[in-house]
């Protein structure tokens, strides 16, 4: 089937200025691009003048967790609606595939904040079987990244101490398979569980795969604050220290080091803004391929253990409730809290289990004062509560101004690291984080258009080496998005719901018009993006 679209404001992909233009698209493939286009088509949608780009690129996701949904739609539907069509998927070091069907450690992939459970079509240990499973049978397009935590999990659990030799070859063998099936990435989370367990060797070794198949590392850093609770808490600064620790990791190397959601938690870590990227631009003089990627949010989410330090986790349950460990415990937070700018009423609860409702949207330091106990014993209580498995929205992880000013830079991707909770406060991300980057850009408080269209489209697909996506050129596939530019920049963000996105193709079939999904068309539209 021929669809002509006429009249649109052509953003193509490339950062160039737009053009008013016509785009044919026959089924799936975009067929032509031009000023005017003289051609035949079943259906012709007259734009108006209304802005159209290909669809939104996700940068930095985890829904090939819910690719693998029995009844996705849900988890994707506010993606679609503000104009995300693609995701680059299994960051962080928690990748839905990567591991030994026979590991006695399946239960532990996802690190505490994903898993296998629920309703899934199945389990998919590796990156050949996962895109078999999700071609032409989820709402949007996924890529994948093979992550080390779920590698390392697979061979060791979540024990804290070096793998073995052997361990080692099979961790690297199963990152590697995902490479070979298509993979467009590897990635490393060292601040969950074991991310948070490994050397500097053991993190360049993954440095050395990403840069042997040239694909990128994506790796959220094992501190982004000034302090932690995985460093001493004197001396440098721990977001510098962490970058200092990537630095290591990739010396000598010509890898894609790719810096995951360029945060700064606490109001004492703003001040380190331009030294972070300082630390990037040092690597990219010395022959690294440094990028980062942001959201357009002040808050992020995270496990409820975000701020336990390693050893505290490893204790048993016996031992953590010790009067010595709780007030080690307690003096490092306090002296944290003092250090980061950032405290107990700063943490939002999300999620601590069903029956607890009641804490959802509160503070730890609301709850302390409804239940008259301490903010220490009230966290605590809320970790066990919810077998230390809970969620948490917290903030300030940035401001206006420094999203503003890493926005313009030239080594940005855009991104959303959000996802669909089934209960709980949901991240704000899933509702408007691509069009608030829009209005940013038309208000004069982000980049120029061309500029940010390209930072959540082209480049995206440039980055991750995914062929035939992210531009609106003839061959390529027909993902679109058709935005509406005044709308845009006179809305008020943050309302829970998308605004400006007028239609959303995928793979050429419309699945958004207005505020209409095609429920029956999105049930097939998405397909599995192998990296070339």
């Amino acid at each position: 089937m021929k669809t002509l679209l006429t009249g649109g404001k052509i953003y193509d992909g490339t950062g160039t200025d737009a053009f008013i233009g016509d785009i044919l698209i026959d089924d799936e493939k975009i067929v032509a691009v031009a000023p005017h286009l003289e051609e035949e088509a079943d259906r012709v949608i007259d734009l108006g003048g209304l802005s159209i780009s290909s669809g939104f690129f996700d940068a930095h996701s985890h829904n090939d967790w819910f690719g693998i949904k029995k009844e996705p739609l849900k988890y994707f539907e506010p993606f679609i609606r503000q104009g995300i069509t693609s995701f680059i998927t299994g960051n962080c070091g928690l990748s839905a595939v990567g591991f030994e069907p026979d590991s006695p450690y399946v239960d532990k992939v996802g690190g505490g904040l994903f898993g296998y459970r629920g309703d899934t079509t199945g389990i998919y240990p590796d990156a050949g079987s996962f895109f078999a499973a999700i071609d032409r049978n989820t709402p949007c397009n996924l890529a994948l990244i093979i992550g080390h935590c779920t590698a390392r999990t697979s061979v060791a659990g979540w024990e804290h101490r070096p793998l073995t030799e052997a361990e080692r070859r099979r961790m690297l063998a199963l990152m590697e398979k995902g490479l070979q099936e298509g993979a467009c990435g590897l990635s490393l989370g060292m601040m969950y569980e074991p991310g948070r367990f490994t050397s500097v060797a053991e993190t360049r070794d993954v440095a050395l795969l990403a840069e042997k198949y040239d694909r990128p590392l994506t790796i959220h850093p094992r501190a982004e604050s000034a302090v932690s609770m995985d460093y001493p808490l004197l001396g440098r600064a721990h977001i510098l220290r962490a970058l200092d620790e990537l630095k290591e990791m990739s010396r000598g190397t010509h890898m894609k080091l790719q810096y995951s959601h360029a945060i700064f938690v606490g109001r004492n870590t703003f001040k380190y803004r331009d030294e972070v990227h300082r630390i990037l631009d040092e690597m990219k003089a010395a022959g690294i391929d440094a990028q980062f990627d942001i959201y357009n949010e002040l808050v992020g989410v995270s496990v409820i253990t975000v701020i336990l330090p390693a050893w505290y986790q490893a204790l048993s349950p016996e031992d953590k409730r010790k009067p010595w460990n709780k007030w080690r415990f307690a003096v490092l937070a306090w002296a944290s809290i003092q250090l980061l700018g950032f405290g107990w009423k700063d943490i939002v609860i999300a999620y601590v289990g069903e029956g607890n409702e009641k804490y959802e949207g509160k503070t730890v330091y609301q709850i302390a004062k409804e239940t008259g106990r301490s903010c220490i014993d009230t966290y605590l209580d809320l970790c066990e509560m919810s077998d230390f498995k809970g969620r948490v929205n917290m903030g300030p992880y940035s401001t206006p101004d420094i999203i503003s000013w890493q926005s313009k830079r030239d080594d940005v991707l855009y991104m959303t690291d959000a996802w669909v909770e089934e209960h709980g406060v949901q991240n704000p991300a899933i509702y408007d984080g691509f069009p608030k980057f829009i209005r940013a850009s038309l208000r004069g408080e982000g980049d120029t258009l061309p500029r940010t269209i390209r930072k959540m489209t082209g480049g995206v697909a440039d980055r991750f080496s995914i062929p035939l996506r992210g531009y609106l050129k003839p061959g390529y596939f027909a993902d679109l998005t058709v935005f509406d530019e005044k709308e845009m920049a006179s809305a008020t963000p943050d309302q829970e719901k998308a605004f400006g996105i007028r239609r959303v193709f995928i793979n050429g079939k419309e699945v958004l018009s207005g505020d209409t999904l095609d429920t029956e068309a999105l049930k097939t539209s998405g397909q599995a993006m192998r990296s070339r």
